[in-house]
């Protein structure tokens, strides 16, 4: 396949940025989306020009690194990640654009990469058990019940990628959070800290400046675990409590 690219170039934080066209020949449908950039990267070196910046490490769609908005949809056309996404997707001739997260709380870095320490700060907020335990204990010495072992294995799938971010357009961060907090307060370990825990992390969410939430939905639309809607709702629900509390 032969494709046409315009990607978002921006060389530093502080630098305007601009869509730059790239042509790309031979690309095989069995690529991988970043294979084909790896493509594109190898032309720009041997042409002396500087590669295209973007994010990626286990290319396996388990690490939520690879965020970028292509045509339009975070991660693109498939509900993946985008690592994990193939050019069959694509056809022939096809005008690929291909942005970074477009987000007030992922300022860009270079190019196609954002920094989205704000999600490492939100977690560090709470997304944690502190609780002592001493050494590690009997594996069935605290009962689960399954429905909320179920809860918390599917919460805890987030790979805090950021498409929720980049697609909400109000750029919120909710359904992230919100999976982080519902994965621990199910679990009867995260008890001890249930409500500070969702305090103290929304409280960080709207300190780093993300939007407000509006139930849009567009954030499940492209999660690549599938993380519900309603964990937004649950969340909310704990908030509640927290602050009936007084915690």
């Amino acid at each position: 396949m032969n494709l046409t690219l315009r990607i978002w170039r921006q060389s530093g934080p502080d630098t305007e940025g601009s869509m730059t066209t790239y042509e790309v020949t031979g690309v095989s449908p069995d690529m991988s989306f970043l294979e084909m950039l790896d493509t594109l990267n190898e032309d720009l070196i041997l042409r002396g020009e500087e590669p295209v910046a973007f994010d990626h490490d286990c290319r396996e769609g388990i690490c939520g690194a690879c965020g970028m908005v292509i045509n339009g949809a975070a991660h693109g056309p498939e509900r993946t990640t985008t690592c994990q996404l193939h050019m069959r997707q694509f056809s022939d001739g096809d005008v690929i654009d291909i942005e970074p997260w477009r987000a007030a709380a992922f300022p860009v870095v270079k190019d196609l990469v954002v920094d989205r320490s704000a999600f490492d700060r939100i977690i560090g907020s709470g997304g944690y058990v502190t609780a002592p335990t001493g050494s590690a204990p009997e594996a069935h010495a605290t009962p689960v019940p399954k429905e909320a072992a179920d809860t918390a294995f599917e919460h805890a799938e987030c790979i805090g990628c950021g498409a929720c971010v980049a697609a909400c357009p109000n750029g919120s961060a909710m359904l992230f959070t919100s999976a982080k907090v519902v994965h621990l307060n199910t679990l009867p370990q995260g008890g001890p800290e249930r409500e500070s825990r969702v305090l103290d992390m929304v409280d960080t969410m709207d300190a780093e400046g993300f939007g407000g939430c509006t139930n849009t939905g567009a954030c499940t639309t492209v999660c690549p675990k599938g993380i519900p809607l309603s964990s937004i709702t649950t969340m909310n629900r704990e908030y509640l409590r927290a602050m009936r509390k007084g915690v």
